[in-house]
């Protein structure tokens, strides 16, 4: 025998977790109703009347954000934004649920003719009418009161963003051209030291050649922004990759051309990169910039950070394309 007393339990589809959950459904008199809702809310879901069409706007995530439709009444997911399209009826149109378990589809004969009632699953909400003059794949409308919805937005995923060290020649010139595209998806731009064996080098350790490092930099990006290609194309332009330890006047192990890469599929595309390079017939030389795993990288000294804007002098260390 049922427990009169005991909660009933129901599954709704949770579109967060993607799990379907065992939940108690929602039950309320009239009064308890009309302290949580609007009267124009009430009237739609616990009385099923019907807004005017065109006089309500339904609300949308920001460009390229996402969101859930949701039941005004007791929060139960409803509707993903995605399947949301427009109908030209006047009210909010969906060609699929979340889940049919959110969902309660029910005839309705009222006003003398029958049709589909869209009620919420757990709460009995009324939310709207479906039809079958939809959009593929279902070919369903779910025609649905604008009031009978709230949206939940869903939280962006946080950007994960990705780093990439080159060594180009005299590393001012280099930080500084690099700059040139924060804002346009470089978050920073770090002079320093990589690629050799002493820690902690100093910039007059790294200058006698004795400690296998490379004036590099270090670009912090987002890859949703700019890509890693984009900045394989300025590393290339921006000095010349034939010269053995040396670029333009700057001579030493420490100017030589590497690109240090923090995965296999940077180094993918270095080796590519590379390889189209040499094909072009660009250089008549041989290309001699070295691909390899990046280690630790040490920062320079702070006097050397942004050294052209600094000084205010104009970058002239970088080598001009052949």
């Amino acid at each position: 025998m049922k427990d009169a007393n005991k909660p009933e339990k129901i599954k709704i589809f949770d579109a967060a977790t993607g799990k379907i959950e065992l939940v108690d459904k929602v039950y309320k008199t009239d009064e308890e109703w009309k302290k949580i809702l609007t009267p124009e809310q009430f009237q739609v879901t616990r009385q099923k009347s019907t807004e005017q069409p065109f006089s309500k706007q339904c609300p949308i995530p920001p460009k390229g954000g996402e969101g859930i439709y949701q039941c005004v009444c007791c929060g139960t997911d409803l509707f993903r934004y995605e399947t949301k399209f427009e109908s030209g009826t006047g009210w909010p149109s969906f060609w699929e649920p979340v889940s049919a378990l959110n969902i309660r589809l029910e005839t309705d004969n009222a006003f003398g003719m029958q049709r589909t009632e869209a009620l919420c699953a757990r709460c009995d909400a009324h939310l709207g009418h479906v039809f079958d003059d939809g959009p593929q794949p279902t070919g369903k409308r779910y025609c649905i009161n604008t009031v009978a919805l709230k949206l939940a937005l869903k939280p962006a995923a946080p950007i994960k963003l990705e780093k990439a060290v080159f060594a180009a020649g005299c590393f001012w010139g280099v930080e500084a051209t690099f700059r040139e595209l924060i804002g346009k998806g470089v978050i920073s731009v770090t002079p320093g030291y990589a690629g050799g064996h002493t820690k902690n080098p100093t910039y007059e350790e790294v200058c006698t050649g004795k400690t296998g490092h490379a004036e590099t930099v270090e670009i912090i990006y987002n890859p949703q922004e700019i890509s890693y290609q984009q900045l394989l194309d300025l590393f290339w332009s921006m000095h010349d990759p034939t010269t053995p330890d040396k670029q333009g006047p700057d001579i030493g192990s420490q100017y030589r051309s590497v690109i240090f890469f923090y995965s296999p599929e940077q180094k993918k595309q270095a080796e590519e990169s590379k390889n189209n390079l040499e094909k072009s017939g660009k250089f008549k030389e041989k290309i001699v910039t070295e691909i390899t795993a990046a280690g630790v990288f040490y920062p320079a000294e702070e006097y050397h950070q942004d050294y052209y804007r600094k000084h205010g002098i104009k970058p002239t260390c970088r080598i001009p394309k052949k």
